[in-house]
């Protein structure tokens, strides 16, 4: 997997201060999208375990409240291998911490559905996920005033109590 960007500080993509993951590659290709250049898979640099170890100490401080991903497209099957790992050492290293996701594919019928029954890896990526922002960028539904989302459509996902209910829990403001 490559990435395309790491932010130390990030306060736009989900509460609180966060470390923000934007992987490369995505095959949504939405007009007007504001991360174009990492469509490309082989977008950015190669992923290693040294960016991971940067990530965890970026999330170190209790004043970060977590981390977010974003691309690109971090549900792309290739993306998800990459960030599993990833996942897992956040999960046990700073379990109280919140993990973001956003996602241009539709959680209960693309992630939940499809994804969920055809690979385990997704099932497990899912288990470390808290809040999913999905649906793809419609730039007929742009909104600047909408928290956390850039246009209308998009979904802010309690992930867990989705998950926990078969079906979509809008996220009401707290994590866990």
């Amino acid at each position: 997997m490559n990435y395309a960007d790491i932010k130390q500080y990030d306060v736009a993509n989900g509460t609180g201060i966060r470390v923000s993951l934007f992987v490369s590659g995505c095959t949504h290709h939405c007009r007007e999208c504001f991360n174009q250049e990492a469509w490309d898979f082989h977008y950015g640099s190669p992923f290693t375990e040294a960016q991971t170890e940067q990530i965890l100490d970026w999330l170190r401080p209790d004043y970060v409240a977590g981390l977010s991903l974003l691309g690109g497209e971090p549900m792309e099957p290739e993306n998800q291998e990459g960030l599993l790992p990833l996942l897992r050492r956040v999960r046990e290293e700073y379990p109280e911490k919140d993990v973001w996701c956003y996602s241009g594919y539709l959680f209960d019928r693309d992630i939940a559905g499809r994804m969920y029954r055809e690979s385990q890896i997704t099932r497990e990526l899912l288990s470390y996920i808290d809040i999913l922002v999905d649906g793809e960028f419609i730039r007929e539904q742009k909104n600047l005033k909408v928290n956390f989302r850039g246009s209308d459509n998009q979904r802010i996902i309690d992930v867990k109590k989705s998950l926990a209910a078969g079906k979509v829990i809008h996220w009401q403001g707290e994590i866990r």
